[in-house]
């Protein structure tokens, strides 16, 4: 006799394939509250490395803080977790010239050039995990109301 099939409304199991995109999920959660909550801690220091030719660098700073923060935020309510990725996927393409300033000028900084270099491809597997982690699950249920702007009734 085969076995039942399994019950959608039970909870998965910890090796689940849902388990992976949860940890990517919490990673980028993580990063974003910690960095969101440093734009705030230290001001300054974040001031660094912004590019000279981007006005109002402590404006910019608290903004990018804030945004963060919001994204970190929204990860955690699931209605929501599909954009704040897309929005946390645009601000870490929209920061991303800060990391080349800080390759242009090392001297300013107080960190090994290697790793200066090393932050572009950790940046390229950050937008990764964002995209991977906040996608919808294939076969998972589009929220009513989303997505049938152009439907029939």
């Amino acid at each position: 006799m085969p076995p039942p099939p399994p019950n959608p409304q039970s909870p998965r199991p910890l090796g689940g394939p849902g388990r992976g995109r949860r940890v990517g999920l919490a990673l980028v959660f993580l990063w974003f509250l910690i960095g969101g909550v440093a734009h705030f801690l230290a001001t300054d220091a974040e001031m660094r490395i912004v590019p000279p030719y981007i006005p109002w660098p402590r404006a910019v700073v608290l903004a990018s803080g804030a945004c963060e923060l919001l994204g970190a935020a929204g990860l955690l309510w699931r209605p929501a977790r599909r954009a704040a990725g897309l929005g946390l996927f645009a601000l870490t393409v929209a920061v991303t010239p800060a990391h080349f300033y800080m390759l242009q000028r090392p001297a300013l900084f107080d960190i090994p050039y290697a790793l200066l270099l090393l932050r572009l491809p950790l940046q390229a597997g950050l937008l990764w995990l964002i995209i991977w982690s906040t996608a919808r699950p294939r076969g998972a249920a589009v929220p009513s109301g989303a997505g049938d702007a152009g439907a029939a009734p």
